[in-house]
């Protein structure tokens, strides 16, 4: 009989510690995400693997590696071509994380094809910031060499027929927050001011090379504190 008694009282003591486990961790809050996903998108002969740098800095400052996605495309294509593309895989990564909306952060001929996908293809309602480090978003005359090898190429030398027509009317459409990060010796940028975009938050970052404004450390802290 002792035997049965003290059986159900450690069976009831059980329970009890059990119910107090649940009432205790439904009391605590869940974990809301703190980050929108980044999208970021390269530019002319480039890959994913040029935000290398990046993304490290921005896992040690707290995001998830589901909330990093460096993206690579076929950099010779149109520029409409990679903007259809990345709509799709804007949604994939917003099913994917369950968020609402992403950061865009591009380098380049990136900004192109980004803001193609914001202005003509429903982009602002996914988009929450857009930061372009060294975006030929006016075109550049050093695009010369290669306008009659690839298609990207031409959309991106000043004058191009795809500029025109990006850049009328509103160049930062949508309640999306825009930036414009830019170096006053950028060889690749011909004039450096090419990059500044009308009602956008444009920075010049001092003397940076093209191919550094997305891996070096002073640029990454402004642009993270932009879009955290």
């Amino acid at each position: 009989m002792q035997r049965f008694k003290r059986r159900i009282a450690a069976a009831a003591s059980a329970v009890s510690a059990s119910l107090l486990l649940s009432l205790s961790l439904s009391a605590t809050p869940a974990h809301a995400a703190t980050h929108n996903p980044i999208v970021f998108v390269h530019g002319l002969s480039s890959s994913s693997s040029s935000w290398d740098d990046w993304v490290s800095y921005f896992k040690a400052d707290g995001y998830t590696a589901s909330e990093l996605d460096a993206w690579s495309y076929s950099w010779s294509q149109s520029n409409v071509t990679t903007a259809q593309q990345l709509a799709t895989e804007v949604k994939r990564v917003l099913a994917a994380t369950g968020a609402s909306k992403v950061d865009l952060v591009v380098h380049s001929m990136g900004a192109l094809s980004s803001r193609y996908y914001l202005k003509n293809l429903g982009g602002t309602a996914y988009v929450d910031d857009f930061v372009s480090t060294a975006g030929v978003n006016h075109g550049t005359t050093a695009a010369g060499w290669c306008a009659w090898l690839y298609t990207s190429c031409a959309e991106m030398q000043t004058g191009s027929s795809f500029l025109t027509s990006l850049n009328s009317g509103d160049e930062t459409p949508g309640s999306v927050s825009y930036a414009s990060y830019w170096s006053n010796c950028d060889d690749a940028l011909t004039p450096d001011t090419t990059a500044i975009l009308n009602g956008a938050t444009n920075v010049e970052v001092g003397c940076v090379s093209h191919t550094d404004m997305n891996n070096d450390h002073g640029v990454y802290e402004q642009v993270r504190d932009f879009v955290g």
